[in-house]
């Protein structure tokens, strides 16, 4: 059976942290974990709490994105269903704990601000709004709408973004170089094992593959749109790849030897970034990207830089 996890980061998740911090609203999500969906009326029932109080803590724990709720017709009117949307919260602090440094640069870039593609299909996009262009017809990728994507998909090929070097606009030396980015495989429908070689290369020089276990949709993401058909990808895996003079490491597991001397930044007045599902992959399972309004994370794809000083 799959199960949904949250990781949360105590230096980034206040909002997660507040939303567990009080016991009625624990009980909330024990009630839902174990029972399903309800309505509001029912976990006041199930809890012997006034429907007031009741109220206020879903509101809290659909902000915290621990719930998500949808509203359903009901005898008399609507009535709003809560779902729980995790079934293990873990909490964990990264590995690097030391405090934030003035020397680190963070860029945001937009799904749609890709420099180069080239895709096959099933392939598409969509904004918040709706979908953009042609479902399966890879030239939709050039279309101007592009720049709202949200979610991208597709089986082989690449993306290819242009970032900034700002490390080198302001002479400083980089010591590590990040990227962090929402993906899961690709397929018809949505299968848990589905799984997909996903390579990320920087100018030009793979830095290292992961293997995406599946393309989730068991529920929906906790950003993803209601417009969004249920059977289609629903969030994916947040991923961090971090390349040191050590080497590559995904998640703080090193994946490649390849390091900073081998992509020689310092000669760069940009950081192009290449996602993508290689023709020769052991596993072509394709890839969905997930940026703001989509996923488990609203996030565009984000690049760090932590230079020397």
């Amino acid at each position: 059976m799959s199960r949904n996890f949250l990781v949360v980061d105590p230096e980034e998740n206040i909002e997660v942290l507040k939303g567990l911090a009080s016991p009625v609203r624990v009980r909330i999500l024990k009630l839902l974990h174990v029972e399903g969906p309800l309505n509001g009326n029912d976990i006041a029932d199930r809890l012997d709490l006034p429907q007031s109080t009741v109220s206020t803590n879903i509101q809290i724990l659909e902000t915290a994105g621990l719930i998500r709720t949808e509203t359903q017709k009901a005898r008399k009117g609507n009535q709003k269903i809560c779902h729980s949307t995790f079934d293990e919260v873990l909490v964990m602090f990264k590995e690097d704990i030391t405090p934030l440094r003035s020397n680190s640069i963070e860029v945001a870039m937009p799904l749609g601000l890709y420099t180069s593609c080239e895709v096959s299909a099933p392939c598409g996009l969509c904004s918040t709004e709706g979908i953009i262009g042609l479902l399966d017809v890879p030239e939709t990728y050039l279309e101007p709408d592009r720049m709202k994507a949200g979610l991208i998909w597709f089986t082989r090929g690449y993306l290819e973004y242009q970032f900034p070097n700002n490390a080198k606009l302001a002479q400083n030396t980089i010591e590590v170089l990040e990227f962090a980015l929402e993906l899961s495989s690709e397929v018809p429908g949505t299968s848990a094992d589905w799984p997909s070689d996903i390579t990320l290369s920087v100018n030009g020089t793979e830095i290292g593959t992961w293997t995406s276990p599946g393309d989730f949709g068991d529920q929906r993401g906790v950003y993803t749109p209601d417009w969004w058909k249920l059977k289609g990808s629903q969030y994916g895996k947040l991923k961090s790849w971090r390349v040191t003079q050590e080497g590559t490491y995904v998640d703080g597991v090193k994946i490649s030897p390849v390091s900073l001397i081998d992509l020689d930044l310092s000669s760069r007045h940009s950081i192009r970034l290449r996602i993508a599902v290689k023709p020769d992959a052991k596993h072509p399972g394709g890839i969905n990207i997930f940026g703001r309004g989509f996923g488990n994370y609203d996030q565009d794809i984000i690049m760090r830089l932590q230079t020397s000083r």
